[in-house]
Parts: C-alpha cells; structure tokens; sequence
C-alpha cells in the first residue's frame, strides 16, 4: 500500500510538468516586460490553443530558443513609424513598453506565419531580422514570471 501511495505521490507532484515548463529568459529583448535572468513559467504548445496577438511565447528561432510576444498573425502587416507600430494600417497600442525606438523600419509581412517581437526594440533580434514564425516554431505560452531576487 505504501508504494502506491508514493506512486501516487509522485504522479501528482509531476503531473504539472506535463503542462507547465520553467524557462530562463536570457537577454534584455523582453524588458521591461521580463528581466534578463528571471524564470517564466510557459504552458506547452500542444494545451496552450492558437496563438493570439500580444501574447507572450517561447519560441524556436533560427537562434535558439528565445521569448518573443505575438505583434502580427498571418496575413497581417507590420512597420514601424516614429516608434509606433502600425498594424495593416492600425495603431498597436503597446502600454508594456517603457522606451520607444524611434526609427522607422518596416514594413514586415506575416503572409506565411507570425511576427513577434521583443519589447525592447532596439536590443532584440526578432521577426524583423528573421522573419515570419511557424506555428511548429511555437513551444510555449508564457503564464507568468516569477519575480527576480534582489
């Protein structure tokens, strides 16, 4: 009866892991959004749904494995203005950024997959050098970032 009970045991402080990933974020592309050494937490693609704009996402980049958030879906069109970003010919309302890159770069097509982007602009390698991002490139979801310590 005890080794069920440890089976058990264990089976329910894993099973989480079966959904859930911690991630190490590395670099300053994501401030002030995320902080280069805080740990994420990413829901695995397969439970996470489709992607959506503005969410945050673990991906496979053509460097690595990098934390990018979702700016454009397919069919849709990027540039940069002034450091705004227009969207097919809308404004994207960006509240998480706290310093705008004010060069105008674009515009960036998602005919075939999406664009992400860091939040800091001028310290990311992103979709704008790289391009479009499958969706077999996606690996998570970020839920949320577990604060850095002092």
């Amino acid at each position: 009866m005890k080794l069920t009970h440890f089976i058990l045991a264990s089976l329910l402080a894993f099973a989480p892991l079966a959904f859930v990933h911690p991630v190490l974020v590395k670099g300053d592309s994501m401030e002030p959004t995320l902080k280069d050494g805080q740990v994420v937490l990413a829901l695995w693609s397969w439970c996470s749904g489709k992607p959506k704009l503005g969410e945050i996402w673990i991906l496979n980049s053509p460097e690595g494995k990098v934390v990018k958030r979702i700016l454009a879906l397919p069919g849709q069109e990027l540039e940069q203005r002034n450091g705004y970003l227009i969207r097919s010919g809308e404004l994207v309302e960006e509240p998480y950024l706290s310093f705008r890159d004010t060069r105008d770069d674009g515009p960036w097509s998602a005919t075939d997959g999406y664009l992400c982007l860091g939040d800091n602009r001028s310290h990311s390698r992103d979709s704008r050098l790289w391009g479009t991002v499958q969706t077999t490139m996606f690996r998570g979801r970020v839920l949320g970032g577990m604060p850095l310590s002092k």
